[in-house]
């Protein structure tokens, strides 16, 4: 049971980011730990988690959705949490793939606010008004997770909207993320080199951060300030250009993915480079068959995502995100092309990478759920 835990915790893992790009909703990770009426079990739990990102998955009708949360300092010695649990947790701290901070009520909301996500929170509207007046004011920016049949679903705070609502980022937010920022504390997570140094430093993983996945400071005063450290940023510069596209399989988003001028991606059935995106467990036979191991490559130059085929069958352009076939334009082993707005890549039939907002929704599929490993005994869902 340990192992099959462990396994449920990665797949959990996979979903937590503090990438501006990827992430589709902002939590307390001490709030939903606690919501001991999802399962009826103990105090704590960060199964929970994983409970609430797959009730996101179905109502966004996406796979892979990942969380931005926010974590208070205290819970990384939770006693309420097992001592593996709080391993993780202090794990996904030393990674940057959480904030850790003394205030994360207030930190939630700013997030919210400077990246324009939905909040998942059962704290009181009332509570939530004052700096950020909107959260309670729009449909769908505020949800509370409540059990369901089935596994927790979500009520609007305001107005009958339950889906999850995302708007444009506040010019506070794009002004902070069109910069690079560094902490002056060394091995700052979010603002440094990019884990490393904290408790669980030998089990982080020390990579540089990408410039384009940096957070967004926490503002005091109107100065950028580390929200973990309290210290004031240095600016680095510009950040670089950067896009986001999603693959859609069987009309659902399966995942999404960022490319700068410094990092491209192959996708395809089982790309060999790193960080390539790996289509195979959403493939029916045909599908495998037809799509290469690395099927194309997607970089950004200048500010315009080129898409080349690098597989042996060909892949095809949807102009516009049209699925009339007299509209498709073939794309040759080794033929590029500048992908257009509302372009869509068809690797094959019902395979398509596009930019997520003009991707066709509305798909009647379950989403992947990151709590397949979880075992029957460490969770009852409310009947």
């Amino acid at each position: 049971m340990r192992f099959e835990i462990s396994k449920v915790l990665d797949a959990i893992e996979g979903r937590v980011s503090t990438d501006p790009s990827l992430a589709r909703a902002v939590i307390d990770l001490a709030e939903v730990i606690r919501y001991q009426d999802l399962d009826g079990g103990r105090p704590a739990s960060l199964l929970r988690l994983g409970m609430v990102i797959d009730a996101l998955a179905r109502e966004m009708e996406e796979d892979s959705v990942p969380v931005y949360a926010v974590v208070h300092r205290a819970l990384l010695s939770d006693a309420d949490l097992t001592s593996n649990e709080r391993m993780v947790v202090r794990r996904w701290a030393d990674d940057g793939l959480v904030e850790v901070l003394d205030n994360p009520g207030d930190r939630m909301l700013e997030v919210a606010d400077l990246l324009g996500l939905p909040v998942l929170t059962r704290a009181r509207a009332d509570g939530l008004r004052g700096r950020y007046p909107w959260l309670v004011e729009q449909a769908g920016r505020v949800l509370a997770p409540v059990p369901g049949a089935g596994g927790p679903a979500f009520v609007a705070h305001v107005g009958g909207g339950h889906t999850p609502v995302a708007g444009d980022r506040s010019p506070a937010g794009a002004k902070l993320l069109s910069r690079r920022w560094r902490c002056a504390e060394p091995g700052c997570a979010l603002f440094g080199g990019g884990g490393g140094g904290g408790a669980f430093a030998d089990l982080a993983r020390v990579v540089e951060r990408s410039p384009a996945g940096q957070p967004p400071p926490t503002l005091r005063g109107g100065v950028p300030t580390c929200p973990r450290h309290g210290t004031r940023l240095g600016d680095a510069g510009p950040r670089p250009r950067s896009a986001v596209l999603a693959v859609r399989v069987g009309g659902l988003i399966r995942r999404r993915f960022v490319l700068t001028e410094d990092q491209s991606a192959v996708v395809g059935r089982a790309p060999e480079q790193a960080g390539g995106i790996v289509l195979g467990q959403w493939l029916n036979d045909e599908a495998r068959r037809w799509i290469s191991r690395s099927h194309v490559r997607f970089e950004l130059r200048v500010g315009e995502v080129i898409v080349t085929d690098v597989s042996t069958n060909g892949s095809g352009i949807r102009p516009g995100g049209s699925m009339a076939e007299a509209d498709r334009v073939p794309l040759a082993p080794q033929q590029s092309r500048v992908l257009a707005e509302g372009d869509m890549v068809e690797l094959y039939p019902g395979v398509q990478i596009g930019r997520p907002d003009e991707l066709p929704t509305g798909a009647p599929y379950t989403p992947t759920s990151v709590m397949a490993e979880a075992p029957t005994m460490a969770m009852r869902l409310p009947r």
